[in-house]
């Protein structure tokens, strides 16, 4: 049996997907702009959640190798919060180690 890998399209950069999937013109340009919103507004909380845990390495003086150990994540994990890597963590795995330092997160919409 061959399993078939043949690239047939390939959406270019900054192209409308929606539009490219068959929608009609005005409400693929409705659900891309719904989408930017979204991984904007994820990639906003997720910055926020890693000022808070660079905020509380710093405010302890401690070593990425340290604050990884405390984490219970690796020394390049530990990097990557540091230099607000957002596109590498989810928004659960962040407030995951909030709470293991004893910073548990509050919800709040609005």
């Amino acid at each position: 049996m061959t399993i078939d890998t043949a690239i047939r399209h390939v959406t270019k950069p900054g192209a409308n997907i929606f539009l490219e999937l068959g929608f009609a013109p005005k409400e693929a340009k409705r659900l891309q702009t719904a989408s930017r919103k979204q991984i904007n507004d994820t990639r906003l909380l997720k910055q926020q959640l890693m000022d808070e845990l660079s905020a509380w390495i710093a405010e302890h003086h401690l070593k990425q190798a340290e604050a990884a150990e405390i984490l219970m994540v690796s020394r390049p994990r530990v990097s990557d919060v540091v230099n607000r890597k957002t596109a590498k963590f989810t928004i659960d795995a962040l407030v995951e180690m909030l709470s293991r330092v004893g910073k548990p997160v509050r919800l709040a919409i609005g």
